[in-house]
């Protein structure tokens, strides 16, 4: 496979070889590595091995060495197995980064591993989980206060490296004998942290990513309880501890920003005095520059929040003996941020087309309907007698008039009538 990939401005080919598999907080990018000859201008060459520890060593025997080839090098006793992961003019800046004094005697490299050496080699790391349990017992038959948490052999199998975490200086004379007796090799012992445990076991932190200590910091910073006090955080230890059952490394990462935003506010120990009453220092949003002030000093009670600049201005009143009528409350103010995504609903067309059935609906009920009779309204008294009267005159009306006006007001008879009415006639009129 080619590992070229050209670029988009075609300015030439982008080599990949930059890229390597490396533990997380060990990465380094070799951006040199695509330029011709970069490998033979240096000797040193960085090495890394097994959990997060590095190496640097000298390419005395000039050979040709890329990111990610498996070579041995030079240990005491014997040789160890590790993998290159920089080469070139970027390897005297790592060596300076790592604090190196030239005083310090460094190493060469053999050759590159040979399939016998990859064999020892598994076998050796293949041991590393069953001593590290038998050794945690045997500390504990010796009563040492002290944790083992993982067990590296070197390549060859002739040395093991114990890391243990301790709260007090631990005697451990008698364990070394004791391990190289049972383990038939050469026993160093280093102690580690707890933050650097945390790291080489790893986890997920309450935050929902990965833990920093595994994934990218190399350096521990002590951090102190004034973090989470400048930061106006609630000195819980279950909140405020870690997986290491330490204080959180984030703690640290804020404070400066904290400590910056706190100059701009005023004491909290300054009370505003005004003509309703007393004000005291109840909360802040250190980052809005919002205080909160109650008048009570042990509970909220009446309380108002107003900008740290309203809070100056109230303080330098005070100074020269004039009180305002009362605080100015933030909370009617409308300065919401404004989010752009929710600018715009994404059912905003379905609610035009119920406005509009509305509409219609509207126009429909407001035509008269044919069948429908009116709506009677309430009768009053005075309607009433009003209906009363009226009825009374209209009676006169509705009386039959005698004579002509009476066959004026008939409808036209029919057949059997009008037979009835020529014989009365005929009986009249002889």
């Amino acid at each position: 496979m080619d590992n070229n990939f050209k670029m988009k401005n075609g300015s030439g080919p982008l080599c990949c070889k930059g890229c390597g598999r490396q533990d997380k907080q060990l990465n380094t990018y070799d951006w040199l590595a695509d330029i011709p000859g970069n490998t033979d201008e240096q000797e040193m060459v960085e090495v890394q091995f097994k959990n997060t520890r590095k190496g640097f060593y000298k390419n005395s025997n000039k050979l040709k060495l890329a990111k990610g080839d498996i070579v041995a090098v030079e240990a005491s006793p014997g040789h160890d197995i590790g993998v290159v992961t920089l080469t070139g003019r970027l390897v005297p800046l790592q060596m300076r980064k790592a604090n190196l004094k030239p005083d310090v005697e460094i190493k060469r490299i053999y050759r590159k591993a040979k399939p016998v050496d990859l064999e020892k080699y598994e076998e050796a790391k293949a041991k590393e989980h069953d001593t590290m349990i038998r050794s945690r017992q045997i500390a504990l038959s010796l009563n040492l206060n002290m944790k083992i948490g993982d067990v590296e052999y070197q390549g060859d199998g002739n040395k093991a490296i114990f890391y243990y975490i301790a709260d007090e200086r631990v005697d451990f004379r008698q364990l070394i004998k004791v391990l190289a007796e049972a383990f038939r090799v050469r026993i160093e012992m280093k102690q580690i942290g707890a933050r650097q445990e945390a790291g080489r076991i790893g986890g997920i932190g309450p935050c929902g990513r990965e833990l920093c200590c595994a994934t990218w910091m190399t350096n521990f910073v002590s951090v102190s309880t004034s973090a989470a006090r400048y930061q106006d955080i609630s000195l819980n230890p279950q909140k405020l501890a870690g997986q290491c059952a330490k204080l959180k490394c984030c703690l640290n990462y804020e404070v400066d920003v904290y400590v910056e935003s706190q100059k701009r506010l005023p004491s909290k120990e300054i009370a505003l005095e005004t003509t309703e009453g007393t004000y005291y220092f109840f909360k802040a949003d250190i980052l809005k520059g919002l205080i909160t002030y109650s008048t009570d000093k042990s509970f909220m009670a009446n309380a108002v929040t107003i900008t740290a600049r309203n809070a100056f201005e109230v303080i330098n009143m005070n100074k020269r003996g004039e009180k305002p009528e009362n605080l100015i409350d933030v909370n009617t103010r409308s300065d919401k941020p404004i989010d752009l995504v929710e600018q715009e609903s994404l059912t905003r067309f379905d609610k035009r087309k119920s406005n509009n059935n509305r509409k219609k609906k509207k126009k429909t009920d407001s035509r008269p309907k044919e069948n429908t009779p009116a709506p009677e309204k309430a009768p009053n008294k005075e309607n009433v007698s009003k209906n009363k009267e009226e009825k009374g005159r209209n009676k006169g009306h509705n009386r039959k008039p005698n004579g002509p006006r009476e066959k004026r007001n008939e409808t036209a008879p029919t057949g059997n009538q009008s037979k009835n009415n020529t014989n009365e006639k005929a009986q009249t009129n002889p």
